[in-house]
C-alpha cells in the first residue's frame, strides 16, 4: 500500500494576480512563504501557510482556461479551511464584501460551515471545529 505521508500542498492558478495575492493574504491571512517571477512562463508563484503550515501555491499564467468550479460540479469540489468560530470568519468575510452562503449544518458531524469564492469563482468553505 501507498505510505502517504499528509498534503503537502494545492495549486490555485489565478487570473489576476495581484487581487488574488490580496485576497488570500489579507482578507483570508495566509502567511506568504516565498514569491517569484518566472520570466520564461510569464508566471508569478506564491507559496502561502495556513497557520504557518505551507500549503498553498497560487500561480498566475497568461490567459489561462476556465473550468466549472461551483462546490457540485464534477472534479475538485472544494478546498475548506477550519476555523474556531465560524461566526466571527463570516463577519470578517462580510466585512471585506465576501459573500457567504447560509451557514449550514454538517448531518454527520453537527459541526457548522459555509461556502464562499475567490476572486475567480473558486468554492471555498470554512468548516468550525
Amino acid at each position: 500500500m501507498l505510505q502517504l505521508a499528509g498534503l503537502h500542498h494545492v495549486a490555485v492558478i489565478c487570473s489576476d494576480y495581484e487581487r488574488s495575492k490580496h485576497f488570500y493574504t489579507q482578507i483570508l491571512g495566509l502567511t506568504v512563504v516565498g514569491e517569484v517571477f518566472r520570466a520564461e512562463r510569464q508566471s508569478y508563484k506564491l507559496d502561502l501557510a495556513v497557520n504557518g503550515h505551507y500549503q498553498i501555491e497560487l500561480f498566475s499564467f497568461p490567459d489561462p482556461p476556465r473550468r466549472p468550479s461551483r462546490p457540485e460540479a464534477l472534479g475538485l469540489r472544494h478546498l475548506a479551511f477550519a476555523v474556531a468560530d465560524l461566526d466571527a470568519a463570516v463577519l470578517h468575510l462580510t466585512e471585506h464584501n465576501v459573500i457567504t452562503e447560509p451557514i449550514r449544518v454538517d448531518a454527520q458531524t453537527g459541526r457548522r460551515f459555509t461556502f464562499f469564492a475567490d476572486p475567480d469563482e473558486l468554492p471555498l468553505e470554512l468548516y468550525e471545529e
